[in-house]
């Protein structure tokens, strides 16, 4: 409970506006059900709730003082492996192409506010677990590998996407996709769509990373 309550205290705005975004997501959910009175889109919430293990992750990790390295590496792990469900929610647009002329527009509405939503927890983790990293490695290091771990969900993204790869499939499927990963690795001929969607998406996460990241730290400089 102790460290619930340093979560809601340190993440009160985030929690709120993932609060408001989210009920909001849900209201658009439910008039569709409505018109439609089918649920198709119901595994959005799903997706949503993957989206929000990573940041939960990288606000326990914040709760402390001091990480032991046993906990942060074991941690960071599990991290790793739920942070591209947040931006995978993204890639969930694709589903317009089975919506109907007279609905596009409230699914597309929907699938963005679900995106937005993901994306804000996706941003939010990676900027906590930045800070936690900086403490225990080199400044630098941290910020070289920031660029390389957004290309590494971008791939993450397309596994799920594309091959229907799930992240507790990383414990019961290991070598399949072990097998998968080393064959596009080694083979980018044969895997021109898997090397393109990983790289382009990859940037498309820096950039906004970068930039939202950018514009809080000078307002934030600026208000003092």
């Amino acid at each position: 409970m102790k460290t619930i309550k340093q979560i809601i205290q340190a993440e009160h705005k985030t929690i709120l506006s993932i609060i408001f975004l989210t009920f909001f997501s849900l209201v658009l959910l439910l008039i569709r059900i409505k018109l439609t009175n089918n649920y198709y889109y119901l595994f959005l919430i799903w997706n949503l709730f993957l989206a929000g293990l990573p940041y939960l992750i990288s606000s326990y990790l914040a709760t402390f003082k001091h990480i032991k390295s046993s906990t942060l590496i074991t941690n960071s792990l599990l991290w790793l492996l739920f942070l591209p469900n947040a931006p995978y929610i993204v890639t969930d647009l694709f589903h317009l192409k089975y919506s109907s002329q007279h609905l596009l527009w409230i699914d597309t509405l929907i699938i963005t506010m679900f995106a937005i939503t993901g994306l804000i927890l996706f941003f939010k983790s990676v900027w906590t677990m930045e800070i936690i990293f900086k403490t225990y490695v080199e400044k630098h290091i941290v910020a070289f590998s920031i660029p390389l771990l957004f290309i590494l969900v971008g791939f993450g993204v397309y596994l799920g996407r594309f091959l229907r790869f799930n992240s507790w499939e990383v414990l019961n499927k290991p070598w399949t996709i072990l097998e998968t990963t080393v064959f596009i690795i080694l083979n980018p001929n044969l895997n021109y769509t898997a090397w393109l969607f990983t790289i382009v998406f990859g940037l498309f996460l820096c950039v906004c990373y970068y930039a939202i990241k950018t514009n809080y730290t000078t307002n934030k400089k600026a208000s003092h």
